[in-house]
């Protein structure tokens, strides 16, 4: 599993696997990927600093505005 944000984008990815997406659902803020097979591929958060407030600069330690982070889990 890789949590990555983009603060340029304000994005908020969890990716559990490397599988090709080919199916998505729209939720508020929130847009779940899926595989060939249903299979859970991502979890992206969309306006993340809005939408998770402190939580999102505290837990990856960047700011909104900045180039994307990649941290392990």
């Amino acid at each position: 599993m890789k949590v990555k944000y983009d603060g340029l984008g304000d994005t908020l990815s969890i990716l559990f696997s490397e599988a090709q997406i080919v199916d998505a659902e729209e939720h508020g803020n929130v847009v779940v990927n899926y595989d060939k097979n249903g299979k859970l591929v991502e979890i992206e958060i969309l306006n993340a600093s809005r939408f998770l407030g402190d939580f999102v600069s505290t837990f990856v330690k960047a700011k909104t505005g900045e180039k994307q982070l990649e941290v392990p889990a």
